[in-house]
């Protein structure tokens, strides 16, 4: 993982100048560790250098003195952690696109909670495609808002890799003073709690924005993490990875928020905004996750009944109220079942 000389194995880069970026930017220059903040948005790039804020997604909050932004593609090879923090949809093009400016052998850190349209495929394999082989990959997912990261309040999450070894010591390199990570060597547990709970959280947001109560909302809360759990088993994650923040953890966070951009897209869906409408001009990865996630849960025989009719919902094939009468009518059985 470096071998400590020039300095390499303190240099952190972050590919990805919005919210989330920025705050694990900030982040990981508390840690101690010196930042390279990349946008591909020159004028961006510069105007956030010289003004030491990122005004357009995180007004108000100063960069760290420690991060040094950039447009320059080249400046990510002076790393060998370099953290992708694009949207899940746009993860396959962006690492095309970098590939060439990482230093070999340098961690990539997986920071997008998703399943990409099409193909279907976890964000994990999608950098297996696009990265050379023996690029080390990792995933971040957990309960955290950017701008409470980002202004250094208390954040735990679980970094991932299938090394447990290089999790453990990058959960070490990126863990500060009020930004904590956990490890562990369950991927795909971890990936499958980030994408699950955005579609989970849009329906959470639903109910409530429907006026349907508290009470029915942590019922739809708890019956959606049991759907969580199936398929994580199908696909291959552990029970306990589910259990913790990245599963639980998440889904409590962005299930109960109008901060999370899912719960307000729930919320404005379940007010009677159309898709479009309720989308606006903020990124609801649910919103885009939701229909391979169901595919995903068909192909293997897992029963979702929520993500369905979330997915339903999201692609006009049902109305809120139509979503909701289905789900209530559906068999009583065995809360284990």
């Amino acid at each position: 993982m470096g071998s400590g000389t020039n300095g390499l194995d303190n240099a952190v880069a972050v590919a990805g100048g919005g919210s989330w970026g920025t705050a694990l930017a900030n982040a990981a220059a508390g840690a101690g560790r010196r930042v390279t903040l990349w946008t591909r948005d020159a004028a961006a790039a510069a105007r956030m250098e010289a003004e030491r804020v990122n005004e357009r997604y995180l007004p108000g909050v100063g960069l760290h003195p420690n991060v040094r932004v950039t447009a320059e593609a080249g400046a990510l090879g002076q790393a060998e952690t370099v953290l992708l923090v694009v949207p899940a949809q746009t993860q396959r093009s962006v690492l095309n696109s970098l590939a060439p400016s990482l230093r070999p052998g340098a961690a990539v850190v997986l920071c997008a909670k998703g399943i990409e349209r099409g193909s279907d495929s976890f964000m994990s394999a999608v950098a297996a495609e696009c990265l050379p082989a023996a690029t080390p990959v990792a995933v971040l997912s957990g309960p955290s808002f950017a701008t409470d990261v980002a202004r250094g309040l208390p954040t735990a999450v679980t970094l991932a890799a299938a090394d447990g070894a290089r999790a453990e010591r990058l959960a070490g390199l990126l863990s500060g003073p009020a930004f904590r990570l956990y490890h562990t060597d369950d991927v795909r547990g971890v990936e499958i709690g980030g994408a699950g709970k955005n579609v989970l959280a849009i329906a959470s947001g639903i109910v409530s924005g429907r006026g349907l109560g508290e009470s029915a909302r942590a019922a739809l809360v708890a019956r959606a993490f049991a759907e969580l759990m199936r398929f994580a088993r199908a696909y291959g994650g552990r029970a306990e990875t589910l259990m913790g923040l990245s599963g639980l953890g998440d889904l409590v966070l962005t299930a109960s928020s109008s901060q999370s951009r899912n719960f307000a897209f729930g919320e404005r869906l379940g007010r009677g905004a159309s898709p479009e409408e309720a989308a606006g001009d903020k990124l609801a990865e649910g919103a885009f996750t939701a229909a391979a996630l169901v595919g995903l849960a068909q192909s293997r025989e897992v029963e979702m009944p929520v993500a369905v009719a979330v997915a339903a919902v999201i692609a006009g094939e049902l109305t809120v109220d139509g979503a909701m009468a289905r789900l209530l009518s559906r068999p009583l059985k065995g809360e284990v079942d």
